[in-house]
């Protein structure tokens, strides 16, 4: 990508192909233009990219990013790009195009596979939608029209695994199976471990204790990358902006952490209403985020695998209609979900979630 004009189309380009539906949330620019900073986003001290632009009669009709995880080849030992910021016209031309120049990019340093779409990480947007089309996406929650999967298959892309996301009613608690307050009242007396909420000052210390847990419970998933240092500064950056006490949460048994909860207050309800920037009027909807927000995403529940038979789950289950009950917001979705993570999806139906949405992780063979 050559310019800043190119940059803003390529951040433009959404606003274009999405403005009319009534689901698509439009993106802050400003938060866009930071996000693709070489020097703000922590991935760039693990990893590069480049992005693309696709033009027609001197108009931009589709994008893609191309990147290299460093941290993640190096854990998994592996090859592996990925591709990502995936927006096209409904063009069958446009994405083979995109996937072409980005894989060649890729095959230019040796890399013999691409996962994608991912922005630039699977802890960012990622997949493509492949059910759910007529809901609203949440906070770092893609959206796409249905000819966006179609286009995938025609391109060629296989599938590599999909992401389920599930809706979750967090102020009935008769709709709780009774075990999960067996075990939540369990939790202390027999075992040890007590809940605490995060607070804005310990926000980065917690960081690392949730590091701890991530790479602890989350090491043997699909996808996996570890958090290192740079990542976790900036990751508490984007938190402090959306930080909500009631929500997030960290189990500890004396001085040792065993299990973490980040739930994230939709900051999607007010970007809608904000309409991608902050002024003129953008800031007084940001001001007043607290008498709009009634939802939430269920982002991270981690559990150290040596604690899993304890309960404390359970425990962070219940304390979440706990705060339902204290706050306006009410329900929310829990996701993304690896379908191959029997344990986390039973969790959901035992707490009655529903599933309603599914975001497809693509793979492309450039060997």
């Amino acid at each position: 990508m050559k310019g800043r004009r190119e940059l803003r189309e390529f951040i433009e380009l959404p606003f274009r192909l999405h403005s009319t539906s009534q689901y698509w949330c439009p993106p802050l620019r400003l938060e866009r233009h930071s996000f693709l900073s070489r020097k703000r986003n922590a991935f760039f001290t693990h990893g590069d990219a480049r992005l693309y632009c696709a033009w027609r009669d001197g108009r931009v009709v589709g994008r893609i990013s191309a990147q290299i995880d460093h941290a993640y080849n190096r854990y998994h030992q592996s090859t592996t790009g990925m591709f990502g910021f995936l927006e096209f016209a409904d063009d069958p031309e446009v994405l083979p195009a995109l996937l072409e120049v980005a894989s060649g990019w890729l095959r230019a340093r040796g890399m013999t596979e691409a996962l994608g779409p991912m922005d630039f990480s699977m802890n960012d947007e990622a997949g493509v939608l492949v059910d759910g089309y007529d809901r609203e996406p949440m906070i770092k929650q893609p959206w796409h029209p249905p000819y966006y999967a179609t286009r995938c298959e025609e391109a060629g892309l296989e599938k590599a695994m999909d992401l389920w996301m599930w809706e979750v009613e967090i102020d009935d608690r008769e709709k709780l199976l009774p075990i999960l307050f067996e075990l939540s009242d369990q939790l202390e007396p027999k075992h040890g471990v007590r809940i605490r909420k995060m607070t804005r000052r310990s926000l980065r210390r917690d960081m690392d204790r949730f590091a701890e847990v991530y790479n602890s419970a989350w090491s043997s998933n699909w996808g996996f990358s570890p958090y290192s240092e740079e990542d976790l500064d900036y990751y508490a950056g984007e938190l402090q902006l959306v930080f909500d006490a009631p929500w997030f949460m960290v189990a500890e048994k004396g001085a040792e952490t065993v299990a973490v909860a980040i739930t994230v207050p939709d900051i999607n309800q007010v970007l809608q209403k904000m309409n991608g920037r902050i002024l003129p009027f953008g800031w007084w909807h940001f001001l007043r985020r607290r008498r709009i927000i009634n939802r939430c995403r269920i982002g991270f529940l981690g559990v150290k695998p040596e604690y899993q038979h304890t309960g404390v789950a359970a425990g962070l289950y219940v304390e979440h209609f706990n705060m339902a009950a204290a706050t306006r917001v009410k329900w929310g979705e829990a996701g993304w979900i690896l379908e191959t993570n029997r344990a986390m999806n039973r969790g959901m139906e035992a707490m009655n979630g529903r599933k309603i949405k599914t975001y497809r992780m693509y793979r492309r063979a450039l060997a």
